[in-house]
């Protein structure tokens, strides 16, 4: 199997890239259970992977948080045994791949694309498992991202927050440029997915080394696409052909303030992607205190609470099923540790 891992920040277009690309009949591209993300900071509740039992209760867990997602890797069937019997080491990257083959296999596809751009930050762990895996580095205007954050359910709502986060992804994004080089690593942004498609489309299956098909342009008449829109409010564009106009909405929902917030602490990167900016020059960005600095963050919790409150309560249990599970997880070990301290004090 062929690895393609997306890499970048969310609010970038990736699940109208994954749909485009699991229209193609080599890849099989799910909706992601975001398994390094999730489950990385909880493998010290495992401890030695070397044991059976500690592997089989992790080989446990990264499956049901697959048949947990919001939405279903349909017939695909995680057989426990099976998933570990795949695995050339004891590890949460070797059962990221793991299911993912079984997912490709399931959808008679010869490769698969995982769309959690959060293993950008798992990259380490990536190329040590994986034989030449490919990387496809998706970007947008961080402005953009950032208003389209503050009307999503995850992530952080101040814009200052926002800016943070994008920058510091796109600068470990550019730095791998130059580390896996262009053979194993594409750069594609929202923008010309958006506005040529079906150029975009070209070059990407040259760069993996799949034939291009027109049928990465029907990608919202797939029912993949429909069963992602019908789960949450964050994807229910993807059940819709491409919005060709959906750029520099910033300009009009953001205030001048807003901008020079982002463009302060985001604006040489905004200069290394291309991105034109506003109202801040190079050398003109805002130094902020720390007073001020603590006042977005007290707003920053302030505007996720808010927006917490009018989430969809059927999209909000689909989210809490994966997020119960993790609580059960860091539970059972402390659960776990309680009972060895008992059993010690006798």
């Amino acid at each position: 199997m062929q690895p393609i891992f997306m890499i970048g920040m969310q609010r970038s277009g990736s699940n109208l890239l994954r749909l485009m690309l699991n229209q193609l009949t080599e890849v099989a591209s799910p909706h992601p259970p975001h398994i390094l993300q999730r489950l990385q900071p909880l493998l010290n509740h495992y401890g030695d992977l070397s044991e059976q039992s500690n592997f089989n209760h992790l080989v446990d867990d990264v499956c049901r948080l697959v048949e947990l997602n919001p939405v279903a890797w349909e017939d695909v069937r995680l057989d426990r045994g099976e998933v570990a019997s795949l695995c050339r080491e004891r590890s949460l990257v070797a059962l990221h791949g793991a299911v993912y083959d079984l997912c490709a296999k399931a959808w008679g596809a010869n490769s698969w694309c995982c769309k959690s751009l959060a293993n950008i930050h798992h990259i380490e762990a990536i190329e040590h498992y994986f034989k030449n895996p490919k990387y496809i580095f998706l970007y947008r205007d961080g402005r953009d991202v950032a208003l389209s954050f503050t009307k999503a359910v995850v992530g952080e709502k101040h814009i200052y927050h926002i800016a943070e986060n994008w920058a510091k992804t796109q600068e470990i994004a550019l730095s791998l440029m130059d580390k896996i080089g262009p053979e194993r690593l594409m750069s594609i942004s929202y923008e010309e997915l958006t506005a040529d498609p079906a150029g975009a489309g070209k070059r990407l299956c040259d760069f993996l080394g799949f034939a291009y098909s027109d049928a990465m342009l029907e990608y919202h008449r797939s029912d993949e696409a429909r069963r992602a829109a019908d789960s949450s409010s964050l994807w229910d564009k993807v059940a819709q052909p491409v919005m060709q106009n959906n750029t520099r909405k910033f300009m009009r929902e953001f205030s001048q303030e807003d901008i020079c917030i982002f463009e302060s602490v985001a604006g040489h990167v905004l200069d290394q992607l291309g991105y034109e900016r506003v109202h801040l020059s190079k050398g003109e960005e805002i130094a902020f205190s720390e007073q001020q600095i603590q006042t977005f963050k007290q707003e920053n919790e302030r505007l996720k609470l808010a927006l917490k409150e009018k989430v969809d309560k059927d999209d909000l249990q689909r989210r809490e099923r994966q997020e119960a599970l993790l609580e059960e997880i860091r539970t059972r070990s402390s659960d776990s540790k309680s009972d060895t301290l008992k059993v010690s004090s006798f």
